[in-house]
């Protein structure tokens, strides 16, 4: 029956190969059941109705991915992009969690009617490579951002902004040790990762998790809930209660719709379906080479059922209670691990699926664990940098105010928006734009852009 649902010979492997390999792809990604949770609920989100959600949409998501288009891709909420969920759609923009979902689940939608034609292509190919770099680039420093700050390694300062953690004075035993302990764990998390030990990310976190439990043991870290430093003790292993989903499930449809501002609203879903967009088809053409699964004109063979898989995951991930599902550069561990099906991806999926009931363990771990894994991802997502023309100061300029502005302004959106106008007017005002053939869509959505810097 797996042979001939999945093509196993086909695709010249078998069914041990293909299971290991979605083992391998689930370990890399679990990271973000303690992530994801975390980011969410500093936009008020319930953080165990996030962490099921997390895992059904992942679930969906992947499943989807093995039997649309029998790939061995994974999916889960992506990174990033729940950041700005909770620090700039909710937290900057002042919009309710259940709009952003609400955002989530149009962008979704839309996704569905572009991966079901052509649109899709004519707008990945009007977007200059430059830019998709930049924001790949801007994310990730925007992430790790975040991850310093969660940490408390970063914290805010009146002379300066921002300023360095101080190891010492009373809050030493709770937020300095919990910094203490995140710094440690970014090293521990590079050591892993230097020694292409799979599942690094994930390691990294338990370490500095077991840690935490240590140093909270002998009195090194001492909870202190009003300085948002809470015990790293779990009370329990796993639980059959999945009752905390109804916080989330459906809000998307309860939302205040009165208090939409319409352009800003619009911005805000073309943010999600830009980064979505481009994340995803980066991710499958990336994760696609590696496997050798691209054909002689170098496209991926049956992309519409991973475009469809992705996209249905998003509107049905925002219904369930969480930020955009996307398609994971993780995948590629389990490529390497020989995993060439649907059969990888559904294992992965089913993983997701299993690990529901350990919502326990992995609700207790804290921030200072997590920590470090939005610092790696971000200096994953740093290496786009290299694909960045620095010569051509027409697309050097604007890419750099694309990736500053996003950490600076605290916005994914900012950044896209001054990416996109500098990009455009540096051209069109240099002579450059007949060269570079500025496509339509750049003109108008630098339009809509300095529209909404100049009404909102």
């Amino acid at each position: 029956m797996l042979e001939n649902f999945f093509k196993l010979k086909e695709n010249k492997t078998d069914v041990k190969t293909e299971v290991m390999a979605g083992i391998t792809t689930f370990m890399t990604m679990a990271y973000i059941l303690a992530v994801n949770p975390n980011i969410l609920s500093a936009a008020g989100m319930d953080r165990s109705a996030v962490l099921i959600a997390t895992s059904l949409a992942s679930f969906v998501g992947t499943a989807l991915m093995a039997l649309l288009a029998n790939y061995p891709f994974a999916l889960a909420p992506g990174m990033g992009l729940n950041a700005y969920f909770a620090y700039t759609v909710v937290l900057g923009m002042g919009y309710s969690w259940q709009i952003a979902l609400f955002a989530v689940f149009l962008e979704g939608i839309i996704f569905i009617v572009l991966s079901l034609t052509n649109v899709r292509e004519a707008i990945f190919n009007a977007i200059p490579m430059t830019l998709k770099s930049a924001v790949s680039v801007g994310i990730g420093l925007f992430i790790a951002f975040i991850g310093l700050q969660n940490a408390k390694i970063i914290v805010n300062s009146d002379a300066t902004l921002l300023t360095y953690q101080t190891f010492k004075g009373e809050n030493f035993h709770s937020i300095g040790m919990g910094a203490l302990l995140a710094l440690i764990g970014v090293l521990i998390t590079a050591i892993l990762l230097v020694k292409k030990v799979k599942g690094g990310i994930l390691f990294g976190i338990i370490a500095t998790w077991v840690l935490g439990i240590f140093c909270e043991l002998v009195g090194l870290y001492v909870p202190n809930p009003d300085a948002g430093m809470y015990s790293v003790i779990p009370s329990a292993i796993i639980s059959f209660d999945f009752t905390a989903i109804g916080q989330t499930f459906g809000r998307v449809f309860t939302a205040d719709f009165g208090s939409i501002r319409i352009l800003d609203f619009v911005v805000i879903m073309f943010a999600f379906l830009f980064v979505d967009l481009f994340d995803t088809l980066g991710t499958l053409i990336g994760v696609a080479s590696k496997a050798d699964m691209l054909d002689r004109d170098g496209k991926l063979p049956r992309i519409k059922g991973a475009l469809l898989a992705d996209a249905v995951a998003t509107s049905v991930g925002a219904v369930f209670g969480t930020s955009t599902t996307t398609t994971y550069v993780e995948s590629a561990s389990g490529v390497t691990e020989g995993g060439r099906t649907g059969l990888t991806a559904m294992t992965t999926g089913l993983l997701f699926l299993l690990a529901l009931i350990f919502s326990p363990l992995f609700l207790t771990i804290p921030s200072f664990a997590t920590a470090p894994a939005l610092i790696i991802v971000g200096f994953y997502m740093m290496g786009a940098v290299v694909r960045i023309n620095f010569d051509d100061m027409a697309e050097a300029i604007p890419a750099f105010l694309c990736i500053i502005a996003m950490p600076l302004a605290y916005s994914i959106s900012e950044g896209i928006a001054i990416g996109v106008i500098s990009w455009t007017l540096l051209n069109l005002i240099t002579g450059k734009g007949k060269d570079k053939k500025i496509s339509v869509l750049m003109y108008i959505l630098t339009v809509l852009f300095i529209l909404k810097y100049i009404f909102l």
